[in-house]
């Protein structure tokens, strides 16, 4: 995979988000370049909740602008709201690429900077906020069209027209696609959950994650990711 980047989007400041007006940075507007990318994210990025957004393994979110077709066919009232991205507060939008040709632990250069992809991104009610919809989470996970995360090998600095470029496929058995499809489908695929326990290129927590479900035997509770409840 190479995609030529021209825009990175970054949250300057953080703005209210639904009933609760909760603190939240996905709103995002195009960062000015030459982009300096660190360990925690884009500098000049901000999230409203760090303990379940940004730090070390979700330094960066790419979203493929790929789906915003096929969510506008779905919904032709969110048109208007998928008119460009950075609509799902990503970071990163490329056309080309999607869940099924990106691996957990590819490594991308970037400019100067090395990125690892570190696991897929989990929706939260916040998506439900963003588009004025009270399942968009939800889908957003059923459908598969959740976009990932990177980690920062290497921090950098990029600018417009550089690539995005893989240098490394570790885990080639182990698209994004199969891991949404086990956490959000075949969910208690026992043996499957056992090998994504092991994944040293996965984010801890999507381990231990999958090792809660192996020892208790049952898929932990949605609602309030999806919800806000």
């Amino acid at each position: 995979m190479s995609a030529m980047i021209e825009t990175m989007f970054a949250a300057k400041s953080l703005l209210p988000l639904g009933p609760r007006d909760a603190p939240s940075g996905i709103v995002k507007s195009a960062a000015r370049p030459p982009w300096r990318i660190l360990r925690d994210g884009l500098e000049g990025d901000s999230q409203g909740d760090l303990r379940n957004h940004g730090g070390p393994e979700k330094a960066l979110h790419h979203y493929p602008r790929d789906h915003y077709d096929a969510w506008a066919a779905e919904e032709p009232e969110l048109v208007e709201a998928l008119s460009a991205p950075p609509a799902f507060g990503e970071n990163i939008s490329t056309i080309g690429v999607t869940e099924s040709e990106v691996c957990v632990g590819d490594v991308f250069s970037f400019g100067s900077a090395l990125l690892q992809v570190s696991q897929g991104r989990q929706p939260c009610w916040k998506l439900n906020a963003r588009f004025a919809r009270p399942n968009m989470a939800r889908r957003v996970q059923t459908s598969g069209r959740t976009g990932w995360y990177y980690r920062v090998l290497r921090e950098g600095v990029a600018a417009p027209g550089d690539r995005l470029a893989r240098i490394e496929r570790p885990l080639p058995d182990w698209p994004l696609s199969r891991l949404n499809e086990l956490l959000y489908l075949r969910t208690l695929d026992f043996d499957a959950l056992a090998q994504m326990a092991e994944l040293r290129e996965l984010a801890p927590s999507w381990r231990e994650l999958a090792a809660r479900r192996l020892a208790k035997g049952a898929v932990e509770d949605w609602s309030t990711r999806l919800t806000g409840a």
